[in-house]
């Protein structure tokens, strides 16, 4: 399928964007930084996203895009393997994963752009991660936990993995550490 010059060229803001947003954080990155990056005047650059705040929305929508390529959004396909996979796929992307962590932790201010996308995207995570965990272990975890009790923790362990990574790449294995979580998930047998 052939990209017209404009795709092309949106995809190269949102490029620019995620690099300029994990080298300052969104509040510190201009619409002027981002055009400079790519080689348009500001102006130019609201021509294919009229507000610094459609800008962040886009880029936040095609890393999710990105991190489930080929893989519809639905709580019934996701899995724990595909959960592990998408881990160990973040783990070779750190500007990816710097940007979204900062622009996560930025989110939870009242006023930030980004808190309405971030709320709806940990809902929907929370349902798939609920119907991988049944799907993987049916409806009793480990400890007793259901799968609905134990999806915002198999969320936080993601999300929390991935900042112990960024501040320490060198002792801490997210992939690994990831898979051993998921060993105490399991029911004993």
């Amino acid at each position: 399928m052939a990209t017209t010059r404009g795709e092309e060229r949106r995809a190269d803001i949102l490029r620019a964007t995620l690099e300029v947003i994990s080298e300052r954080g969104y509040r510190g990155t201009s619409l002027g930084a981002v055009a400079e990056r790519v080689g348009l005047t500001q102006q130019g650059l609201l021509h294919y996203f009229p507000t610094k705040e459609a800008l962040l929305i886009a880029v936040l929508e095609v890393r999710d895009q990105w991190d489930t390529a080929g893989v519809p959004h639905t709580p019934e396909t996701w899995n724990i393997e595909l959960l592990a996979t998408l881990v160990e796929y973040n783990a070779m992307r750190r500007g990816v994963v710097q940007t979204f962590s900062a622009l996560l932790g930025e989110s939870v201010a009242d006023d930030h752009p980004a808190r309405d996308f971030f709320t709806r995207r940990y809902v929907q995570a929370r349902e798939s991660m609920t119907a991988a965990l049944r799907a993987a272990f049916g409806e009793e975890l480990a400890g007793g936990l259901t799968p609905e009790q134990a999806a915002p923790l198999l969320t936080a362990v993601m999300d929390g993995l991935q900042y112990q990574w960024l501040l320490d790449p060198d002792r801490v294995d997210m992939s690994a550490a990831f898979r051993d979580f998921l060993v105490l998930l399991k029911p004993k047998d």
